[in-house]
């Protein structure tokens, strides 16, 4: 099978770059579309301006159709943010900003990096699994609408 057959592979017509401020309100749709508790405008412009954040955006044909937010602070990564249009999931873009987001992390010389998921978001965790994290612990309830755990994953570079 070409890899261009394969239904997982990221679409030619979408590009992974890092995000402007004239990504943002569409970043914020994104946001509304994918999170039952979406972050507001402001947060992501103090953000996308903050010196901890490193924000990628997937753009296909001109527009936003996903986007990564990686913090890094005192040599460790977390990953805050990804998100993917439900028009294009399962296409490779999430792994796409996974990757990115890698590389930018070890370009800062950061090793270990963790993130927090929905327990019940099962596509997300095998992403991520795939990316070397593991569960370290559990926030009880962490998540609303609907109440749920939150999964902390980490992945740690020895």
């Amino acid at each position: 099978m070409k890899d261009s057959d394969r239904k997982d592979s990221v679409p030619e017509t979408v590009s992974i770059r890092p995000m402007t401020a004239a990504d943002l309100e569409s970043v914020w749709q994104l946001e509304r579309q994918c999170f039952s508790d979406p972050w507001s405008m402001k947060l992501l412009e103090e953000g996308l301006k903050g010196p901890y954040d490193r924000f990628f955006a997937a753009e296909s044909d001109g527009q936003i159709c996903g986007y990564a937010n990686l913090r890094i602070i005192a040599g460790e990564g977390e990953i805050e943010r990804i998100a993917v249009d439900s028009r294009f999931r399962r296409q490779g873009v999430g792994r796409e900003l996974m990757e990115k987001m890698e590389e930018a992390a070890s370009l800062e010389g950061v090793g270990d990096i963790t993130l927090e998921v929905r327990e019940s978001n099962t596509a997300a965790r095998k992403l991520y699994e795939s990316f070397g994290f593991a569960e370290e612990g559990r926030r009880k309830e962490y998540y609303r609408n609907p109440t749920e755990d939150g999964v902390i994953m980490w992945r740690r570079k020895a």
